[in-house]
């Protein structure tokens, strides 16, 4: 059997059950991941239908990391959605109910309940906050856990053709105030939300207390990445070449469009 990934940081919650890093972890990957919802019927237009299980705990749907993983479940080829485990979380969220993953065919057979689900939501839905603060110098990083550095180089990964590269900063701003900064560079149109959430759940799913860390974006032509490139940490981002988009889309493929539950 391939273990996925999301195998892999199921393994290590369960190896650590008193470490909150692996727990948080592994709810992150379940937000990246693309899931395969089992469906009632093939999706029509933008709504989906799911099928719903009670095995006592409350109602339930089943999702998958691999579409053989949801055929071996049912025995037989069955209806399914992919979607990001994010939309999931909000379509559930929105709905009260919990989760099933990968149940009885993988090792990361895991229940989620409906409170369990509204708090992956919540955390995956939150937004930085968007403010403009003169800056006055940036500097080499410092004091910063591995465990912050390595969130940020798992969730850039999974960004890709979003920005051409990233670097990571010390930072001071007009009033003397100092932070960190993560500076984007040649960021893809309209892309500056997804990277500041990405930054953000990096962040979040780090475990780190009372953490922050600001976000910059920047043209690869502006003078400051020069400086940047000089004691920033940096992080390359994935690329790929332009390609067209299937038609028609399948539910969930457009991120401003999230299908509907019925």
């Amino acid at each position: 059997m391939t273990h996925t990934p999301l195998d892999a940081a199921h393994a290590a919650m369960t190896a650590a059950p008193e470490d909150d890093a692996a727990r948080l972890r592994f709810f992150e990957r379940l937000g990246d991941a693309e899931l395969f919802l089992l469906l009632e019927g093939e999706a029509t237009g933008d709504a989906v239908t799911p099928q719903v299980f009670d095995p006592g705990s409350g109602p339930i749907v089943l999702v998958f990391d691999r579409a053989e993983r949801l055929s071996g479940f049912v025995g037989a080829e069955a209806p399914y959605a992919a979607l990001s485990g994010r939309v999931i979380a909000g379509l559930l969220a929105e709905q009260g109910l919990g989760l099933g993953l990968n149940l009885d065919v993988a090792p990361s057979s895991f229940l989620l309940d409906a409170e369990g689900v509204a708090w992956l939501a919540q955390t995956l839905g939150h937004a930085p906050d968007e403010v403009e603060v003169p800056l006055a110098e940036v500097s080499a990083p410092t004091g910063l856990p591995d465990v912050l550095i390595s969130a940020l180089d798992a969730k850039l990964a999974t960004a890709t053709g979003l920005a051409q590269l990233a670097y990571l900063v010390g930072s001071t701003d007009a009033a003397g105030a100092r932070g960190h900064m993560l500076a984007f560079v040649g960021a893809a149109p309209g892309a500056e939300p997804a990277l500041a959430r990405a930054a953000s759940e990096a962040l979040v799913f780090s475990g780190i207390e009372a953490g922050a860390m600001d976000v910059a974006f920047f043209d690869a032509t502006d003078a400051i990445t020069a400086r940047l490139a000089r004691v920033g940490l940096r992080f390359d981002l994935p690329q790929v070449a332009p390609v067209r988009a299937p038609e028609p889309q399948a539910p969930g493929s457009d991120p401003d469009r999230p299908p509907r539950l019925r």
